[in-house]
């Protein structure tokens, strides 16, 4: 009788304030590649999000429910734990350009010494979405640019609302 071999399960971290179709497409190769793909934001007081961590999540749930595998979660202090913790054996990090490359580098390389049991995989971004990032989407929508194509049409909506609701509240 064959042995069942366990669960390949992987964590994709971020704080995906907002969600980018670069995100997307790093979920969707991801949810190939693995079991479970749990897609984690980080919980960090000393940023200022646009989304709370609840809203971001209600958007990731909202965009990744066609993947069966992919679940979405949050955490705090070190991901290496928090991967542990849910049996990952695997990180999965995009890389856009080089100046990706040599900070995500330097994180695989600590998160190595701290759980050697986990691996970093790295996936290059898509080339229609290698520009991409949740900071310049904001910055572009602040001021005033198009950001459709760029982040789920669904994110866009609630970007039309956030940034509505903060300038009649400035």
């Amino acid at each position: 009788m064959a042995r069942k071999l366990p669960d390949r399960v992987a964590v994709y971290p971020g704080s995906f304030d907002p969600i980018t179709n670069g995100h997307l497409d790093l979920i969707q190769r991801g949810s190939r590649l693995f079991d479970r793909l749990i897609v984690s934001i980080l919980r960090n007081e000393r940023k200022e999000p646009l989304f709370t961590v609840e809203e971001r999540m209600d958007m990731l749930r909202e965009v990744v429910h066609v993947y069966p595998n992919v679940e979405v979660d949050s955490f705090d202090g070190l991901l290496v734990e928090h991967a542990a913790a849910h049996s990952a054996t695997a990180l999965v990090r995009g890389i856009r350009a080089i100046s990706d490359y040599e900070y995500e580098l330097q994180m695989a390389l600590m998160n190595r010494r701290l759980r050697p049991d986990i691996e970093t995989v790295f996936m290059m971004a898509n080339e229609a979405y290698s520009f991409i990032s949740s900071r310049l989407v904001k910055e572009v929508f602040s001021l005033g640019g198009n950001i459709s194509g760029l982040v789920p049409p669904s994110v866009e909506a609630r970007m039309r609302s956030r940034f509505k609701s903060r300038s009649r509240g400035a």
